[in-house]
């Protein structure tokens, strides 16, 4: 990563003669952005302005997986036009709205990945097909029985693809600035809001200059 010029010491005074105000500079918050150890599932990739590659532009990665062969995640608030109800028609009572496919990412589009949140405390049930990511989320086996989760998850959203990078990939596009790594919530995963208005809320929760991002258009090349 870049080394970002640290902030001046707070306690310093200006030295004897200086006139005050007189060779100020003013203080410009460092970009924090996280790094490599900050993934981990329940993590959220943030594309940064500067991202321009049209499929990642305006992104929002939610970490699934991260280990030192690589990581994998689903971009959240792409939903796409296909409805549940047309090909997994046991599975689109259990969706939240809109109950249609989300575009997951790049890799594997004919892949369907099924997150879940659920509101128990513990483990989930032995052979319910839950499978803990973090927090309240849950990977979702869409092979089993949609029936036995009536009562066991809150809602459910089936992404068609997912994004992934293989070893050292992810680290050099933060290292490069074409990410910033921030805390997720399990509320992100099943967000009514989606595309820019999804990114804005994201950076908007966050501190310092990439809050102030949430003002700038989630992709730069659609001006």
């Amino acid at each position: 990563m870049n080394p970002v010029p640290s902030s001046p010491d707070p306690e310093r005074r200006p030295a004897a003669g200086q006139a005050a105000g007189r060779g100020r500079r003013s203080v410009v918050p460092a970009l924090s952005v996280g790094c490599l150890d900050d993934v981990r599932p329940g993590s959220l990739l943030v594309a940064l302005p500067g991202l321009t590659d049209p499929t990642f532009a305006g992104a929002v990665v939610y970490v699934l997986d991260h280990s030192e062969t690589g990581t994998i995640g689903v971009v959240l608030g792409r939903p796409s036009e296909v409805r549940l109800g047309d090909v997994l028609p046991g599975w689109s009572a259990l969706a939240v709205e809109p109950g249609v496919f989300h575009a997951g990412g790049p890799c594997e589009t004919d892949t369907a990945l099924c997150l879940a949140t659920r509101s128990a405390a513990g483990p989930p049930p032995a052979g319910s097909g839950l499978r803990p990511v973090a927090d309240a989320v849950h990977l979702v086996d869409l092979d089993g029985d949609p029936d036995e989760l009536v009562g066991e998850i809150e809602g459910l959203r089936v992404f068609a693809g997912y994004a992934g990078w293989s070893t050292g990939q992810l680290a050099a596009e933060l290292a490069e600035g074409a990410w910033a790594c921030v805390a997720g919530s399990s509320a992100d995963v099943l967000a009514a809001s989606g595309g820019p208005a999804l990114w804005q809320s994201v950076l908007r929760r966050q501190s310092g200059r990439l809050a102030v991002l949430s003002t700038a258009p989630a992709d730069p090349s659609a001006n």
